[in-house]
């Protein structure tokens, strides 16, 4: 009698596909992955530990509050704009661009109030500007 032999039943598992399906899935994330490389913006913001400078000169200042709100040598603006802005640096320097500008910001007002401040003075044709600071408490 003759007898056959049995097969042996192969108990591995081929890792071949499982190989190429990973390279695959590898080329692919490669490949479509943007390498942008993201600049952040550090600031390294001064301090205001200078003396103070007492000006003899007679000038102009703008006063930001914490809502936005100017107000230019103590008089109070009618609204926000960049327009009224404008005309009431125009009235007060009575086309004196050469007069100091000083701009006093409330620490809580928005950036963009300060901006438009700046562009206000800017397209009239200030070129003394000042922004005002405080000292910082001294921590013994």
């Amino acid at each position: 009698m003759k007898f056959r032999r049995q097969k042996k039943v192969d108990n591995t598992i081929n890792l071949t596909p499982l190989i190429d399906v990973v390279f695959l899935l590898l080329i692919f994330f490669m490949v479509s992955t943007t390498f942008t490389k993201e600049s952040h913006l550090v600031l390294d913001l001064p301090e205001a530990d200078g003396e103070v400078a007492e000006d003899a000169v007679e000038g102009i200042e703008i006063l930001i509050g914490k809502n936005g709100d100017y107000s230019i040598n103590g008089k109070q603006l009618i609204n926000r704009q960049l327009k009224t802005l404008m005309k009431a640096l125009q009235d007060i320097s009575s086309g004196n661009n050469e007069m100091p500008l000083t701009i006093t910001a409330d620490a809580d007002a928005s950036h963009q109030s300060v901006v438009t401040a700046m562009d206000a003075a800017g397209k009239i044709g200030f070129v003394h500007l000042k922004i005002t600071t405080k000292k910082p408490d001294q921590e013994s």
